[in-house]
């Protein structure tokens, strides 16, 4: 870009390619701030989406450590049972962790259609600012 701002943004290189082709009753600052907007709607979903995904990410690794220190919690404490007794403790675990998962699982994709609902509503919030600059537009002056 040579247009005299090397950190501008490239709707001015857009600006003077469209003034060329001058269109009545068409404001080209309304037209390229709406782009604006624009862009701006699709950073911000995209910030939505990879901040609650790390909260994700971070929430399973957290759900990683404390099931690894559980089942370690619960080997050693199996080393001092009878066969009998190993049993018994082994089925309550199963079904102990198998409820546990069942959970997280549960969490875990509460989070993940938060984070889309989030990114969703940014997006469809600007759509139907779209439709009421187009509506805006198409009216006669």
């Amino acid at each position: 870009m040579s247009n005299g701002n090397p950190f501008g943004t490239p709707f001015v290189d857009v600006t003077k390619i469209l003034e060329q082709f001058k269109i009545p009753g068409v404001d080209l600052n309304a037209v390229l701030e709406a782009r604006r907007k624009d862009v701006e709607a699709l950073t911000q979903a995209n910030q939505i989406a990879y901040d609650n995904m790390q909260a994700l990410a971070k929430r399973e690794a957290e759900i990683l450590q404390q099931t690894m220190t559980e089942w370690q919690a619960a080997m050693a404490g199996m080393s001092r049972k009878s066969p009998a007794e190993m049993a018994a403790s082994g089925t309550e675990l199963a079904t102990q962790a198998f409820g546990r998962a069942l959970a997280n699982m549960r969490e875990l994709a509460e989070m993940a259609t938060k984070s889309q609902t989030q990114a969703y509503e940014v997006l469809n919030k600007r759509f139907q600012e779209n439709l009421e600059e187009m509506r805006k537009l198409m009216q006669p002056k």
